[in-house]
């Protein structure tokens, strides 16, 4: 536990926690004020739960936010789990080109993953994803989307926008359920537990 000094009662405050993903209520923090005013129009709040920091500027905007995304539970490949959550770190930091770049590279993770050859084209791991069953029926909307949007972030100017990222990282989150979470649901069942 982190003790934060000379920190000040700022009343409730109520957010979801960007580091630990909890919803959370603290009052006590650190008020900013600018120069020649005397009312704070900037804050940092100490999480309860993780004491981790969050800063809120004058307009209310977190700093970090939220991650967009969920965990994903019996994810087997270690690479897979990093690239995963390292796009859901991204998108708290409004990082949005990154976090699809990532998911984009997660295919090619799970390709290799379950038998692919290293090295081959992007197109061919899509295709050798999807021929061993392991994009989901009309699943392949997703893979595509995934994809196209990563293709962009590569190949294009433009930055990739909060909703398109979300969208992207929303289908990455779903064919990781499907692949990982699911499977080892059964087996716990198995399992007994």
């Amino acid at each position: 536990m982190w003790i934060w000094k000379n920190a000040v009662g700022l009343g409730h405050k109520s957010y979801t926690c960007g580091y630990c993903g909890n919803k959370v209520a603290p009052h006590q923090g650190y008020p900013a004020c600018q120069r020649g005013n005397s009312q704070p129009q900037q804050f940092i709040y100490i999480c309860p739960n993780c004491d981790n920091p969050t800063y809120f500027d004058q307009t209310g905007k977190q700093t970090p936010s939220i991650r967009i995304g969920n965990d994903v539970q019996g994810i087997t490949d270690i690479g897979v789990s990093t690239l995963y959550n390292q796009a859901r770190d991204c998108t708290c930091m409004g990082a949005y080109t990154a976090a699809t770049l990532i998911c984009r590279k997660i295919l090619m993770n799970l390709a290799v993953q379950y038998g692919d050859t290293p090295g081959k084209s992007f197109i061919e791991y899509i295709e050798y994803l999807d021929s061993k069953g392991y994009v989901p029926p009309n699943g392949k909307n997703w893979v595509d989307q995934i994809r196209t949007k990563g293709n962009e972030a590569i190949h294009e100017i433009r930055l990739i926008e909060k909703n398109e990222s979300s969208q992207v990282l929303r289908f990455t989150e779903m064919l990781l359920k499907f692949i990982y979470e699911f499977p080892s649901l059964l087996e716990e069942k198995k399992d007994g537990k």
